[in-house]
């Protein structure tokens, strides 16, 4: 693999993957602060906002000059950190990094008012959706009190409180004590990234050494969070529990766990049991989250109102079986393969590659994370599966219901 790391003059890691004969370039900046603000919604205005206008440049430059260019550039809150990403042609590496470069350095803010009005509508919009609302119902009950709970709806009940005031001191506090790490995956000499890079970002305050802690609270006893949609002609059910996350022993046991139950489509067992055998679903899965400080696993259906009860004894079935039957060698070995596969197919462009690595980066898990949790997968044994499945599904759980 040809691969390179280095540390800019201002200590942010550089991870650097050349790719040949790919024509276009992929890069991320990742940005995670201590001091990251739990007020719900400071960091998505704050983020929207970076392509609204520079002292350099109005938002009608940005845009067209990246539409000139054909550039891809994003802005994104992810849970654990901000992360700017472009993509562009090989021969405009130059100038997308010089974009970025005012963006980060440079954004007035000045459409604050604007843009909160904009934002509000959006999200309105949004929880319109009632798998949209079901979700945002369960974020903000099983992360109640933590960043990660700052979901749609917390963000529209604090949004008269956000100012242009807030977001400055939370980007001073973005730029000015954050640890930074940049990826670049494309075909393009590591000499002229090394350059290019020190040229524009290296005078960023320096990048800090953050160790992540776990601040998120346990589920101490099961929560149930209802939503009533009087127009609503499906009920929306999500079942979820707080797990390890990354750097746990149990992380690809996890992985497992989640694709025997329900992220694997057709062969899952909640498709097979309670979609195909009892037709009890519209949509049937399962989701495992990592992130930075820990993860969640949850189950979620779509059924007829009148469904409701069964499709949770249904859930309770398929959850005790997992617990008390250990998995057959074919559905381990056919489990492990889907995710191998996942991980391939997610990692075949230049962009989705940078994100992977920048993550890893930025989360203090290696640039090799995807590597050795491969290797770790791999030996992933029937019993560890059933010792996951009932070390986190004997926890207490948040349940949330969306019905008519």
């Amino acid at each position: 693999m040809n691969t390179k790391t280095l540390k800019l003059k201002n200590n942010t890691e550089v991870f650097f993957k050349k790719n040949p004969n790919t024509p276009r370039i992929a890069l991320c900046l990742n940005l995670r602060s201590p001091k990251r603000n739990k007020e719900a919604g400071l960091d998505v205005i704050m983020a929207r906002l970076f392509m609204q206008g520079t002292k350099n440049r109005s938002a009608e430059d940005i845009a067209n000059e990246l539409d000139a260019y054909a550039i891809e550039f994003s802005t994104d809150v992810k849970p654990d950190y901000i992360r700017l990403k472009f993509v562009c042609l090989n021969e405009d590496f130059g100038k997308a990094l010089e974009i970025l470069t005012d963006i980060i350095k440079n954004s007035t803010f000045d459409d604050f008012d604007k843009e909160l009005v904009k934002m509000e509508g959006e999200i309105i919009a949004d929880l319109d959706s009632p798998r949209a609302k079901t979700s945002d119902k369960y974020y903000s009950t099983i992360f109640d009190g933590h960043n990660y709970g700052c979901s749609s709806s917390k963000v529209l009940e604090n949004i008269k409180n956000l100012t242009k005031a807030a977001v400055i001191q939370n980007y001073n506090n973005l730029i000015n004590e954050s640890k930074k790490v940049i990826t670049v995956v494309g075909d393009i000499d590591f000499d002229k990234v090394e350059a290019a890079l020190n040229d524009n970002l290296s005078d960023l305050p320096a990048s800090q050494d953050i160790e992540i802690k776990s601040t998120v609270s346990e589920v101490s006893e099961d929560k149930y969070a209802e939503i009533i949609k009087p127009d609503a002609n499906q009920a929306h059910i999500i079942k979820g529990w707080i797990t390890d996350s990354f750097k746990s022993d149990d992380y690809p046991a996890l992985l497992l766990l989640n694709v025997i139950l329900g992220s694997s489509g057709l062969s899952s067992r909640l498709f097979l049991e309670l979609r195909d055998k009892k037709g009890l679903a519209y949509v049937v899965r399962s989701c495992y989250e990592a992130f930075g400080e820990c993860a969640d696993f949850y189950i979620y259906i779509a059924t007829e109102p009148k469904n409701i009860e069964v499709s949770l004894a249904g859930f309770k079935e398929e959850l005790e079986k997992i617990q008390n039957i250990p998995v057959g060698t074919e559905e381990l070995e056919n489990a492990k393969n889907n995710m191998l596969g996942k991980w391939a197919f997610t990692q075949e462009t230049n962009e989705n590659q940078a994100i992977l690595y920048g993550s890893y980066g930025i989360l203090n898990l290696g640039f090799d994370f995807n590597d050795r949790a491969k290797e770790r997968l791999k030996s992933v044994t029937a019993e560890q599966v059933q010792e996951c499945a009932k070390k986190y599904f004997s926890q207490k759980s948040v349940l949330a219901v969306l019905k008519p």
